[in-house]
């Protein structure tokens, strides 16, 4: 089976603090710089997985990296360079402490929760008579705030956002703006290759008083993806939509009896499961790009590639 880079332990020159998140590791270099390294581990239900994924930070990286360089226009976000497959280099800014998940369709855990009963998300109302993967009028933000690793992200409404000081009201409704701003062009290039943006998360943070875009944006463990072409006969018919996210994870795990609960153990994740999923993470960048992915060879000296091709990216900015 194909080794999976689940751990980096680097010592870099003028480095000033290291953060380690459930898929990605954060190098601060001179309190300004951030390399962040996707790595393969893989998380659901705010669970890091036993073993990791193959390609999978791969696959995350050059999806993010692609979609901040082609909404640029729209907010300036981090990055700075991409120096290899699975690290982008870029400007550290000062995070807000809430994700901004903007909703097209009811699905998901939105579904699950409306039909349990509940008809308001995040503050927000949700009218009786819906269906399972039914398009909202118009997309709806529901704010969660950023859960620390082995907690889980808790649902937060713009009311108590304000109230409680998370945020200003000004930048608040200007972060509002931006997100529904980073979905319209999200579901625009989705619709080109064949999709729809159903519903994904959003981070920003602030560098010179300034609002950033920060971390990924529009990959499959971001967002959630349909196949256009299936989804009304689907919806008409309610059956399950054809999708690209990592739901499909998700799915396996709740077969198996797990839900990231208290006392509840993750399943074996067999060399067949690890290999599919991988398989699958591959098939989604080739799906939302529309490019052929190109496999990096994973070798013994993996971890020296990464390393040198960082610190020739920090040597020529420092």
């Amino acid at each position: 089976m194909m080794k999976a880079t689940v751990k980096t332990e680097f010592n870099f020159a003028k480095q000033t603090g290291k953060y380690t998140g459930k898929v990605r590791d954060v190098y601060t270099i001179a309190d300004d710089i951030l390399v962040m390294i996707v790595t393969d581990r893989i998380s659901a239900f705010d669970v890091v997985l036993p073993k990791g994924i193959p390609y999978k930070g791969q696959v995350l990286n050059q999806i993010a990296s692609k979609f901040l360089d082609i909404t640029a226009d729209i907010v300036p976000n981090w990055k700075i360079a991409s120096p290899d497959p699975i690290v982008t280099v870029g400007y550290k800014c000062t995070p807000f402490p809430v994700e901004m998940i903007v909703r097209g369709y009811i699905t998901g855990s939105a579904w699950r929760a409306y039909k349990s009963g509940s008809r308001e998300i995040c503050g927000v109302k949700i009218p009786d008579g819906m269906c399972e993967n039914q398009r909202f009028e118009t997309p709806i933000i529901t704010p969660t705030t950023k859960a620390e690793l082995g907690t889980h992200d808790e649902d937060i409404s713009r009311e108590d956002i304000i109230s409680k000081g998370l945020i200003s009201e000004k930048d608040y409704s200007q972060l509002e703006k931006i997100a529904l701003a980073l979905f319209e062009r999200g579901s625009e290039t989705a619709k080109k290759q064949g999709l729809i943006l159903v519903d994904t998360k959003y981070e920003f943070g602030k560098r010179n008083n300034e609002i950033y875009l920060i971390d990924e944006i529009h990959t499959p463990d971001s967002s959630r993806y349909f196949y256009a072409d299936s989804y009304d006969e689907n919806f008409k018919n309610h059956l399950p939509q054809r999708q690209l996210s990592k739901e499909f994870v998700r799915e396996w795990l709740m077969e198996n009896n797990f839900q990231g609960r208290h006392g509840e153990q993750a399943p074996e994740m067999t060399d067949e499961i690890v290999a599919s999923i991988s398989n699958r993470y591959i098939e989604l960048y080739e799906k939302i790009t529309g490019e052929q992915f190109r496999q990096t060879e994973y070798t013994d000296d993996i971890y020296v590639r990464i390393e040198e091709n960082i610190k020739n990216m920090l040597a020529r900015l420092m």
